[in-house]
């Protein structure tokens, strides 16, 4: 899975996304071991979860994708696109699979 695109997410926000993906995921049966990741993370350290990688411009998210190995979408991607969804005030996130192209809208909280 390779995402590319640009959300508007404040800069001041992250730390609470970051809360908000973490419970997401805790409430997964993944395996991932949420230890692992320290209380003062960000949503640019924790992407590669969600096969991405993310460059932090201001309060701006540049999203690529983590450019290792073969990144398989997974539920714990899919919860962090929707769990940022409240901090997002507007953009777009695309997602080339291998045999399918979505994308994730967001406008004012919302997630289309």
């Amino acid at each position: 899975m390779w995402p590319s695109g640009r959300l508007h997410l404040a800069e001041a926000d992250d730390a609470a996304a970051v809360a908000v993906v973490k419970a997401a995921w805790a409430i997964r049966d993944s395996g991932l071991d949420l230890e692992r990741f320290p209380p003062s993370d960000t949503l640019a350290a924790i992407a590669w979860v969600a096969a991405a990688s993310i460059t932090r411009d201001g309060d701006w998210l540049e999203f690529a994708d983590d450019a290792v190995g073969d990144p398989k979408w997974s539920d714990l991607a899919t919860a962090f696109y929707v769990a940022i969804s409240p901090f997002v005030r507007s953009g777009v996130v695309e997602v080339q699979g291998e045999d399918e192209r979505w994308s994730y809208t967001y406008a004012s909280g919302t997630i289309t």
